[in-house]
């Protein structure tokens, strides 16, 4: 696995548990779209705050 890869899964497990989705490693199909919609949501969030900031200095 790539760096990028490593640092996003990171990040995909410390946003999960961050709004509180009880995301494993493996099979999530358990989960609900509502669920998976927040860890995805706040990511983007999250990278585009860094990269706004970045942009601006």
């Amino acid at each position: 696995m790539s760096n990028k890869n490593s640092a996003f899964e990171s990040m995909k497990y410390e946003v999960a548990k961050e709004v509180g989705v009880p995301l494993k490693q493996g099979y999530n199909g358990d989960l609900t779209a509502r669920e998976a919609g927040r860890i995805g949501g706040t990511i983007v969030q999250k990278v585009f705050q860094n990269y706004k900031g970045s942009s601006q200095q």
